[in-house]
């Protein structure tokens, strides 16, 4: 049985996919000219591509990285532009957010992720929900979401603190602070990093290695290890509704404003 990657493409035209080995499905966040950044259609496909995916027998494990030298800079400025201002949209978006974040817990496959570069907000939602995450020494990792004047909603709150703790989850994503592969996984928030030309090699070998074992035994050992994620569900729906909440208030717009302009947001002014 082979993987058709035909099929994946017509259904999820916004992504790339590849099979590096035949066992494994490698995805790719294909938008380089703008950091990988998730258009409205490619927020969907990263939705939904990971139940087509757990339906696929021919799928042993799943790689995704990003096109170039970048994971991904999380939503882009359009769709945000968009969610602002359409509440149809808005609805929408939240829909999928929730989706993107339980499709890939209760994906079957083991999914391994090769963080290269930037990886903001959505996009490290996909990096650090996959069951291994290999991460640059000198990626960027920043969840993005209090510099731009919402709550940190996307997937900060089911898998940070179990990942590094409760104090580091809350000064990275409190203060947003931007953080390197190499002390995310100091911090336990990745599983390794190595130099960037090591990354997709690496996490190529895990997929395999992944890929050759029992799929019974791997599939379910990380069903019973992501039950810890599905007990943190109603912090995340939480976190999750009062992101999009904030999506209805003046700071997001000073928030995205600062982002283009590239400066300091400034929240604290009445008259934004």
């Amino acid at each position: 049985m082979r993987i058709d990657t035909d099929r994946y493409a017509k259904e999820f035209d916004s992504l790339a996919f590849f099979t590096p080995d035949p066992d494994v499905l490698e995805i790719v966040i294909a938008n380089a000219k703008k950091l990988n950044a998730a258009t409205e259609a490619m927020h969907r496909d990263l939705a939904a591509v990971w139940r087509a995916a757990d339906a696929d027998d021919a799928v042993r494990a799943i790689l995704v990285r990003g096109e170039g030298a970048n994971f991904s800079a999380g939503g882009d400025f359009g769709m945000i532009d968009r969610m602002i201002a359409d509440e149809a949209t808005l609805i929408r978006v939240w829909k999928e957010a929730s989706d993107l974040v339980y499709n890939l817990i209760n994906c079957s496959k083991p999914v391994v992720s090769a963080m290269r570069g930037s990886a903001v907000g959505a996009g490290l939602a996909v990096a650090l929900l996959a069951d291994v995450c290999i991460a640059a020494n000198d990626a960027k990792i920043l969840d993005g979401h209090t510099r731009l004047g919402v709550a940190a909603g996307d997937h900060a709150v089911i898998i940070w603190p179990l990942l590094c703790g409760l104090a580091k989850a809350r000064y990275y994503l409190l203060t947003n602070k931007p953080l390197s592969g190499l002390e995310a996984e100091r911090i336990g928030l990745v599983a390794l990093a190595v130099p960037d030309a090591e990354v997709i090699p690496k996490a190529l070998e895990t997929a395999r290695l992944l890929a050759a074992g029992s799929a019974t035994a791997v599939s379910w050992t990380k069903h019973a290890l992501n039950n810890w994620l599905r007990l943190a569900g109603p912090s995340f729906d939480t976190s999750l509704a009062l992101e999009f909440l904030g999506f209805r208030l003046r700071d997001v717009r000073e928030g995205l404003a600062a982002a283009r302009g590239k400066r300091p947001a400034d929240f604290k002014s009445r008259d934004v």
